[in-house]
């Protein structure tokens, strides 16, 4: 099993990024808030739980996120691994993560983080809005997510590079170009 954590901010073409590794090594891409959509609309028992803490207001916390999750990955043996994009989002869940995945005899093989500059970002994020027509992604509101993704990622990346997992890649070029790239941290771990 080979199974991914990808990070990268708002721009950097994680989603994008995320499907092609999918397809490409046989991996499930696990987006949580798809996740989590998912499961409300299909009414299951954890969907029901999760429909009820937000429509309290309240976050769903890190044991519900896990339990959801350790849901997804035993439903899907068949794949060679998963690739986890917005999770985790805090040193706890990463433990926790590590804990589920260790429970199953896997294990995290990377930590993958697409880097690009905040101003390439914000470029690539306001023609985004004018294509896609959205008026709410102005350069402010696009500045202050860079800004809550630095602050909240950091400490993660800082903990994954303790641990020797973080592999940075830079997040500048064609599709292709940086598929080629995270390919190369990829390919080597398969064997």
């Amino acid at each position: 099993m080979i199974n991914l954590i990808l990070f990268g901010p708002p721009g950097a073409g994680k989603g994008t990024q995320a499907a092609k590794l999918a397809e490409a090594y046989d991996l499930m891409h696990i987006s949580t808030g798809d996740i989590l959509r998912k499961e409300i609309a299909e009414q299951t028992a954890l969907g029901l739980k999760v429909k009820s803490i937000i429509d309290r207001g309240e976050l769903v916390s890190d044991e519900i996120l896990i339990e959801i999750l350790h849901s997804v990955i035993t439903k899907h043996k068949e794949v060679k691994g998963f690739i986890f994009d917005g999770f985790p989002r805090t040193i706890p869940q990463a433990d926790a993560l590590d804990r589920m995945l260790s429970g199953d005899g896997q294990m995290i093989a990377a930590v993958i983080s697409l880097e690009v500059r905040e101003e390439e970002l914000i470029r690539r994020l306001l023609n985004r809005a004018i294509e896609l027509g959205r008026s709410d992604d102005t350069e402010e509101v696009i500045r202050k997510r860079q800004e809550v993704y630095a602050t909240q990622t950091k400490p993660l990346l800082d903990y994954y590079r303790k641990t020797g997992l973080l592999r940075e890649v830079y997040g500048i070029g064609t599709i292709a170009q940086i598929f080629e790239k995270l390919c190369a941290v990829v390919d080597p771990l398969k064997k």
